[in-house]
């Protein structure tokens, strides 16, 4: 299984963008999806995770700016980012639970992507 991550970009403070992470492979069954970011010199940190289509949490500095959304036919989630600020920089990361028979899960995560806010 891979998770193939687009969308990043350079991009001004007050601009948008959409990433998106599909999976790639045989996967058992979906449950979580969601992104992380990591900014140089810090831990890898949550943005925003989705179980189903409200069943959503999102990081208190994004929220009411970023959306989270997913569409299972398509094994794609996708992160909505508007009102971008510099602090927002960061490598984004998509991350999927995969989920066996409901017993066991199992991570997966993408490469990494480059998210710049810059003037």
């Amino acid at each position: 299984v891979q998770l193939v991550e687009s969308g990043g970009g350079l991009v001004h403070p007050g601009g948008s963008l959409n990433l998106s992470c599909v999976v790639d492979g045989s996967i058992w069954s979906i449950d979580v999806m969601g992104w992380y970011r990591q900014a140089p010199g810090e831990r890898r940190a949550l943005v925003a995770r989705i179980k189903s289509g409200t069943d959503t949490i999102y990081e208190d500095s994004v929220e009411g700016r970023f959306t989270i959304s997913r569409d299972n036919a398509k094994k794609t989630v996708y992160l909505q980012m508007n009102n971008l600020k510099p602090e927002d920089t960061a490598v984004y990361y998509c991350y999927v639970m995969e989920s066996v028979l409901a017993i066991h899960t199992y991570d997966h995560w993408g490469q990494g992507i480059q998210v710049t806010v810059s003037s």
